[in-house]
């Protein structure tokens, strides 16, 4: 069916018209399970009421993807008393932030850390629900590439040096990225900037063959596994909203939501109360000659609104039809693609005779290039682990206790649970990571709405693109343009 056919039927049936103290941090505990009985009891609520709902009914906005920029768009919207619906693919709410369960405690499938100190956004989202945060332990042992194969450092030691290879390969990002949440401040120094590749920035500056060891592997995992397709400016983006500095940097991977990251996505949710119909993929989105949108789904069934939020991830932008068609960056932003396509997240239960350890690999050597400890279980303890490498089985566990021992450590491994986000059709990349150029080239128009089509995603946040408070940005953003036109 094509796109003209959609929109006559369409228009034939025009519808009537700050940071928490160290106290407080420690607040997770019964939390945990708090929050994951609210994401099933607030899901299959919300997700009942949608199916009583005729389907004449018009909305105020059709919002698509329910992941934290959809429903940020969707609460602010609400608290306008605005009438908003919420679509979204797959059978539970979150998007790339997944809390499940895996050997015996709640565990991060998808988006993770926050830091409030840096990140405004989730900042006022915890602060205005009273939700704190969790601090993770620190690792006991550190284990890095050099030139004769992979060394143990102590912690202090192995993140301090890497920490002055970073500052020495961002440096001038106090000048370029001047104003980190206006990224395109300073113009005429970040255009020669963002034609550079990581790989190009670390060939410039003739580092050691310990220096470049001690990077790469992090450069090319960020990028989605070279270091030649990902940006010297987003990975600068990054560290200049930090702080510009190390103890910033660390600090985006210090601390987690208390609960989960389905205690905060479930508390914007409840207050926002849309009708929400989950297990719903959206196939086609259409503009009638009288302005009205269709919302058209894989199974054939339109919803007629006043505004739309497309709020799923760049990637698959291109899986949705578009009449008239999406605007040129945003076709060229699906075309090119943001998020990694090739990330996949493992958590591993397993026996560690080196306790709790980081590991870190070079660029094109273990399949797996950085594993991160986590909590203590009856068998052993949780590892993070990521991966680049299409060619990794993440569930085989010879195959993963192979690239971990490449790293110079070592698990008996009980149990792993992974997610391939490459290959999840609704998200198509795991973090998003900008490509060479795409910064000068794509911004600010991919952020900008098309009349009352609106665009959100962590994946072009004008701050923290990628991160959690990267995409209450951009819903906050959306929001805004649909409650001032709708």
């Amino acid at each position: 069916m094509n796109s003209e056919k959609i929109r006559t039927a369409a228009d034939a049936t025009e519808p009537q018209v700050r940071r928490p103290s160290r106290r407080s941090i420690l607040r997770a505990g019964a939390a945990i399970t708090a929050a994951s009985a609210l994401s099933v009891a607030a899901s299959g609520a919300l997700a009942h009421a949608a199916d009583g709902m005729e389907e004449t009914v018009t909305y105020d906005a059709i919002i698509v993807g329910a992941g934290y920029a959809g429903i940020t768009a969707a609460r602010d919207l609400a608290r306008q008393g605005l009438r908003v619906m919420l679509l979204e693919a797959r059978g539970r709410v979150g998007g790339r932030t997944w809390t499940d369960t895996f050997a015996g405690h709640a565990v991060e499938m998808g988006g993770t850390w926050v830091d409030p100190a840096t990140q405004p956004h989730v900042g006022a989202e915890l602060n205005r629900y009273g939700i704190g945060l969790v601090e993770d332990a620190a690792p006991e042992r550190t284990f890095l590439p050099t030139p004769s194969g992979p060394q143990e450092f102590s912690p202090a030691q192995g993140f301090g040096q890497l920490g002055l290879t970073y500052e020495r390969i961002f440096e001038g990002s106090t000048q370029y990225f001047e104003r980190p949440f206006e990224p395109l401040y300073r113009s005429d120094l970040i255009t020669a900037k963002d034609k550079l590749s990581l790989r190009d920035r670390l060939n410039q500056m003739a580092l050691t063959p310990e220096e470049e060891l001690l990077v790469n592997g992090q450069t090319a995992v960020y990028s989605g596994g070279s270091s030649s397709t990902g940006a010297l400016t987003m990975l600068a983006h990054w560290w200049a909203l930090s702080g510009h500095n190390n103890t910033g940097w660390n600090n985006t991977m210090r601390y987690r939501i208390a609960g989960g990251t389905a205690a905060l996505v479930n508390a914007m949710l409840s207050e926002a109360q849309p009708t929400l119909r989950l297990n719903t993929p959206v196939s086609q989105i259409s503009q009638g000659s009288s302005g009205y949108y269709y919302v058209t789904t894989r199974t054939g069934r339109t919803y007629h609104s006043r505004g739309v939020i497309l709020a799923v991830p760049v990637n698959v932008w291109k899986n949705i039809k578009f009449s008239p068609s999406l605007p040129a960056a945003q076709t060229t932003a699906t075309t090119q693609g943001i998020a990694v396509k090739t990330g996949t997240k493992l958590w591993i239960n397993a026996r560690s005779p080196q306790g709790r350890f980081y590991a870190q690999g070079k660029e094109g050597g273990s399949p797996i290039t950085m594993v991160i400890p986590d909590k203590p279980t009856a068998e052993g303890n949780l590892f993070i682990a990521f991966s680049t490498d299409p060619n990794l089985d993440p569930n085989n566990v010879t195959q993963v206790r192979s690239a971990i021992q490449q790293l110079g450590a070592d698990l008996d491994i009980v149990s792993i649970k992974a997610h391939r986000w490459g290959s999840d059709e609704f998200a198509g990349g795991g973090w998003a990571f900008r490509k060479p150029g795409q910064l000068t080239s794509l911004y600010p128009a991919v952020t900008q709405p098309s009349g009352r089509l609106a665009f959100a995603s962590g994946d072009i946040a004008n701050g923290w693109s990628g991160y959690i408070d990267g995409a209450i940005e951009s819903g906050k953003r959306a929001a805004q343009h649909i409650a001032a036109n709708v």
